[in-house]
């Protein structure tokens, strides 16, 4: 663990707290929002903050999160530093304009409080809304805990507006498990965060008229964003966005190193965190706070003598396919949880992509699907449990009997 260098306090706040508090501290220059259960108290809390005069942050607040979204988009455009949040239907919502604001390479910050989607209405936590826009051009980070998201949310402004990466960024924090639980939180000092996340430096760009420019909507050096492009154009834009991403992988590991020597808190290399896997026989890979109960499942498997292993996928956009080969090839079994379903697949958005990465390895672990928590259905350790056991039984014969399983599923 590195030995963090600065004083921090000690706050009891609730993950949509600690968000709040950690935009309040990244000197956001504009926050534009609709409220929606379960990220509303986020907004909320940001805006008693304006309110008592404590940022100097325009706060808007618009009609529709597709307005909110548009709000963040047109003000990031402009140079400005900007963060909004959603959840369920209102990221839903907010579809068509996500791929315009990575699309325009527009960094804005919003945090996603994971909620499931109707039909039927449901308001609590899976992943169905974020995973549902993974190919929208952002920035995925997914939080274990409270503290994380207060620490994600900082380095999230840092990584979006690296000048190699400037793409949008979502912050998921599981609904309620997270959002609406208290939790102790190190909090860094208002100045500290303020010198580590800097301020916004703008690309520069030559405009029409053959100026070298601040890339930003300014009527005094006119330019286009997002303009009506014909396939001899459309498909080199897009290109450019993949090769940003590809850049987003090595920020988020400076980015997380360089939190880390400043707190003292690192997670995993930024983009996967492991625990008891390195001469694990056996794991688990998972997304978000159900690691937290695993990890306390995995010690007592070790402690009966049972070589099991954890990976949490902290960064899901840009996917580490590099990191998660390396981290899993020697495994003889391994589950991959997803809180979400894709309707018609063989299994969930995270285990498809986990059986790409290992596909071309010449030795790699046999992989199961197990499919849990759909709208906000507890996981319980008992439960949980009986993975480990079915992969203790891959790992003997050798044999996988059934690829996608339902956990806890009442049939």
């Amino acid at each position: 663990m590195v030995q963090h260098q600065v004083k921090q306090e000690l706050f009891a706040l609730n993950g949509d707290e600690a968000v709040a508090l950690a935009v309040k501290q990244s000197n956001v220059d504009v926050v534009a929002a609709y409220p929606i259960t379960p990220q509303t108290i986020i907004v909320e809390k940001f805006s008693e903050y304006v309110a008592n005069g404590e940022v100097q942050t325009e706060f808007i607040c618009t009609e529709s999160e597709h307005s909110a979204i548009s709000a963040s988009l047109a003000a990031s455009a402009t140079g400005a530093r900007a963060f909004t949040a959603s959840a369920s239907a209102g990221l839903a919502l907010m579809h068509e304009i996500l791929f315009v604001t990575s699309g325009s390479r527009t960094p804005v910050v919003m945090a996603v409080a994971n909620r499931a989607l109707s039909s039927p209405i449901n308001i609590h936590g899976d992943h169905s809304d974020s995973m549902a826009e993974r190919d929208s051009g952002w920035l995925h980070i997914y939080v274990e805990n409270a503290q994380e998201a207060y620490d994600s949310i900082i380095q999230a402004f840092k990584i979006a507006e690296d000048s190699d990466v400037s793409l949008p960024i979502i912050v998921g924090l599981d609904g309620f498990t997270i959002s609406h639980t208290l939790e102790n939180v190190n909090i860094l000092s208002d100045e500290i965060v303020k010198q580590f996340v800097g301020e916004r430096v703008l690309p520069m760009v030559m405009t029409h008229e053959g100026k070298t420019v601040p890339f930003k909507l300014d009527p005094d050096n006119p330019m286009t964003m997002g303009p009506n492009v014909s396939p001899n154009y459309y498909f080199e834009f897009k290109r450019q966005q993949e090769e940003a991403m590809r850049n987003a992988l090595k920020k988020i590991q400076e980015i997380n190193l360089k939190y880390a020597v400043l707190s003292g808190r690192s997670y995993g290399d930024g983009l996967i965190d492991t625990y008891q896997l390195a001469d694990a026989e056996i794991a688990v890979v998972v997304v978000g706070s159900t690691a937290g109960t695993l990890k306390v499942l995995v010690d007592e498997l070790r402690s009966e003598g049972i070589k099991v292993g954890l990976l949490r996928l902290r960064t899901f956009r840009p996917f580490p396919v590099e990191q998660l080969q390396k981290a899993l090839k020697n495994l003889k079994a391994i589950a991959v949880m997803d809180k979400s379903l894709s309707f018609g697949g063989l299994g969930g958005p995270l285990f498809n992509e986990v059986c790409t990465v290992l596909f071309d390895l010449k030795q790699h672990p046999l992989v199961v699907n197990y499919i849990f928590g759909l709208g906000g259905r507890d996981s319980n350790p008992t439960g949980l449990r009986k993975i480990f056991e079915n992969l203790q039984q891959i790992a003997k014969t050798g044999q996988v009997e059934n690829v996608v399983h339902y956990l806890g599923l009442k049939e």
